[in-house]
């Protein structure tokens, strides 16, 4: 492995920890505040939904998926480490798991306008830098005997 593709995994791996970590911290916000509450953090881009009543289910899925953001957080965080490490497999779990929350977020939050560009869309430009520099790497290394 070259000198740059290693730094361009140190690098993914600092991203991959950074967004791990806010994401942690996000589902635990999110398990621990009430749903109206835990809504407009996520949603903060609206005005509207703070005082809104919410059936007690409604609650159940805002805490699963504080729940979710957790141990994507942790997964990712973990993973970055291993990034730094230059471990291939890291690379793939930390992509997979990481940018796929990221896609349904960017989906479902940001293109509709329901959040603000920062933290969420800068959160999703982190780990697609990170997937952006991991798979240069993955796929410019395997092309080197």
């Amino acid at each position: 492995m070259t000198n740059a593709q290693l730094w361009a995994l140190r690098i993914a791996g600092i991203l991959w920890v950074l967004w791990g970590l806010v994401h942690l911290f996000a589902g635990l916000m999110t398990m621990s505040q009430e749903t109206a509450a835990a809504v407009a953090a996520i949603a903060d881009g609206t005005e509207a939904l703070g005082g809104l009543p919410y059936h007690p289910a409604a609650g159940g899925v805002i805490k699963q998926h504080g729940w979710n953001l957790a141990w994507i957080g942790a997964t990712t965080t973990v993973g970055g480490v291993f990034v730094w490490r230059a471990n291939r497999t890291a690379i793939w779990v930390s992509a997979l798991v990481g940018g796929m929350a990221d896609l349904g977020y960017f989906l479902f939050l940001d293109l509709p306008g329901f959040v603000n560009f920062v933290p969420g869309t800068v959160m999703t430009l982190v780990s697609s830098a990170a997937i952006a520099l991991s798979a240069w790497v993955w796929l410019s290394s395997r092309r080197t005997p």
